[in-house]
């Protein structure tokens, strides 16, 4: 199994970015964004399901973040609007085939190789 996730880099608050990862290896119940800033826990962003497209995402992101997927490409995005600096972060996309409802890092056993994404006051 292999994820590879880009689209990160460095934008000003207010600015859109997004994100994408593209699996190979196989299909996955559920596909999700974790990110992780300097110093603090890997933390959970939003999650989408292969089957149904059923989203959710943390309280901080809801309503500026959207988690979408194209089946036919094996590929995972997040689109993010209205960027913030706290929002500063290295992204990481995760896959599980647990069906059992996720958002813990420990319920994802493959993970891509992180992209950073820094927003600039």
């Amino acid at each position: 199994v292999q994820l590879q996730a880009s689209g990160g880099g460095l934008v000003e608050a207010g600015d859109s970015l997004r994100l994408s990862c593209a699996a190979s290896g196989g299909t996955f119940s559920q596909y999700a964004w974790f990110r992780q800033a300097p110093g603090k826990e890997r933390q959970f962003v939003a999650r989408i399901t292969w089957e149904s497209g059923s989203t959710y995402y943390t309280a901080s992101v809801k309503g500026r973040f959207t988690i979408s997927r194209d089946n036919a490409k094996n590929t995972v995005y997040l689109q993010m609007n209205s960027l913030k600096p706290e929002d500063t972060a290295v992204y990481f996309c995760a896959v599980t085939s647990t069906k059992v409802f996720m958002t813990s890092s420990r319920g994802y056993p493959y993970w891509g190789q992180g992209t950073q994404v820094t927003v600039s006051s």
